[in-house]
């Protein structure tokens, strides 16, 4: 307990305390490196498993692998983050995640790489991503009291790290296939994850919220509350899907997202690497795909924080979410060739770079403050929990009707999808939800 002479001292001490942002930015670029590395991994392994059992069923079961650890360590990889330590979570995560990688190449260049111990190494690797992810997510509000910087600024640094962490990653993934093959590009992604891990171990204090005490009086005193809020554990998550089940807006955003992101996971595992194989003849073109649209993506988000978010509503969120999903899915079913496809898709990406601000924007309105981890903890591991589902349907829809035809499923169904926001009545909230996050801001 501290009065108000302990609150004046504390701030004389930040005052006089130099300002540190090393810590930060090594932050920022551990996670450009490490999400970077997933960005690889998620281009050269499905080709991978296309070489190896010429399946398209085969990716769709790699896909269901990579994709059932991220619900898994979405919903309790906070909970061991807690327990352990963010700053230790972070190196560990990224050395174990190196370990897995690394294992990949290596077995297929010395006694040869079993497809039953792929998946088993595939699944270990995403089970230690979400957990990693969030040690770097959870460092920030602290690394950035130590600097002294907003925590407005720094999230908004954070995300233009993640959107292009993924269009460098797919583009170096692209470049290494080309020239190298996929294998060779998983000893780059491994080669991020023990880079990452080492700027965290070097440049981040171990006493991490003294010094950010130290270096700003009060702030990392908030960061600890929120914290705090996320040990919860199984009570917290209980209460943040009461939370969600409550609230038309929030149970209709999450299930929209849920059921797109499951053509997507089909899409990104299975359909896309289908396409620049079999279609585009040409397996590096994955990379420069994922690419295009990340690198659009990037844009959109940028441009939609600057002018965009005056528009948001329902109108809006129906139009990106088409733009983003329906025609990059429709010009593939045509046969869109790569001069066509990539602006297609860097579009698209534009377009996707509008929704996540939409959506975080419209929950930071129905959200109350004691309540936002347990409700992103929630909803984060439920828009990720049919992702194994549409991963194995697409392999299984591949192989039956074929790569054009399951693309023209995948827009069709996405067209329904995406323009419900249009006519279904809980959506019609989200404006109100941005302006009173808005003026709440304010």
């Amino acid at each position: 307990m501290s009065g108000p002479d302990s609150a004046a001292l504390d701030a004389v001490v930040g005052a006089l305390s130099p300002r540190r942002r090393a810590p930060l930015f090594a932050t920022f670029a551990a996670a450009l490196f490490s999400l970077g590395g997933n960005a690889i991994a998620l281009v050269a392994i499905p080709i991978i498993a296309l070489q190896q059992t010429g399946s398209p069923l085969a990716a769709g079961v790699v896909g269901v692998f990579a994709t059932v650890p991220l619900v898994i360590g979405g919903a309790f990889g906070g909970v061991l983050v807690d327990r352990f330590g963010y700053r230790a979570s972070s190196i560990v995560a990224d050395l174990a995640s190196a370990v897995t990688v690394l294992a990949l190449p290596i077995l297929h260049a010395t006694v040869g790489l079993e497809f039953g111990v792929m998946l088993a190494l595939v699944f270990l690797g995403g089970l230690l991503d979400p957990p990693g992810d969030t040690a770097k997510t959870a460092l920030t509000p602290d690394l950035a009291a130590l600097a002294r910087m907003p925590i407005a600024r720094a999230a908004g640094i954070q995300s233009a790290v993640q959107r292009t962490a993924t269009m460098l990653g797919a583009a170096t993934a692209g470049a290494l296939i080309a020239f190298l093959g996929p294998m060779p590009a998983l000893l780059v992604d491994a080669a991020g994850f023990v880079i990452s891990a080492a700027l965290v171990l070097l440049f981040v204090p171990r006493r991490l919220r003294a010094a950010a005490e130290a270096g700003a009086a009060g702030e990392s005193g908030e960061a600890g509350a929120a914290n705090g809020e996320d040990g919860a554990g199984s009570r917290g998550f209980v209460a943040g899907l009461r939370f969600v089940a409550r609230s038309p807006l929030l149970r209709a955003i999450v299930l929209l997202v849920t059921l797109t992101n499951a053509i997507d996971a089909a899409g990104m595992m299975v359909l896309k690497p289908l396409y620049a194989t079999e279609v585009l003849g040409d397996p590096a073109l994955l990379g420069f795909m994922v690419g295009c649209f990340a690198g659009g993506a990037l844009l959109g988000s940028t441009v939609f924080a600057a002018v965009g978010h005056r528009w948001s509503g329902r109108a809006l969120f129906a139009a990106c979410f088409m733009l983003a999903g329906t025609v990059p899915y429709a010009a593939m079913a045509l046969g869109a060739t790569a001069p066509v496809l990539l602006p297609v898709l860097a579009v698209s990406g534009f377009a996707a770079g509008a929704i996540n601000p939409m959506i975080a924007t419209a929950m930071y309105g129905l959200i109350p403050d004691g309540m936002r981890a347990r409700v992103f903890g929630v909803t984060t591991a439920g828009v990720t929990a049919t992702m194994p589902l549409g991963a194995f349907l697409g392999g299984l829809a591949a192989e039956q009707l074929g790569v054009v035809g399951t693309m023209a499923g995948c827009a069709a169904l996405y067209l329904v999808l995406a323009s419900s926001p249009l006519y279904l009545r809980a959506f019609g909230g989200l404006r109100a939800a941005n302006a009173r996050a808005a003026a709440s801001d304010a």
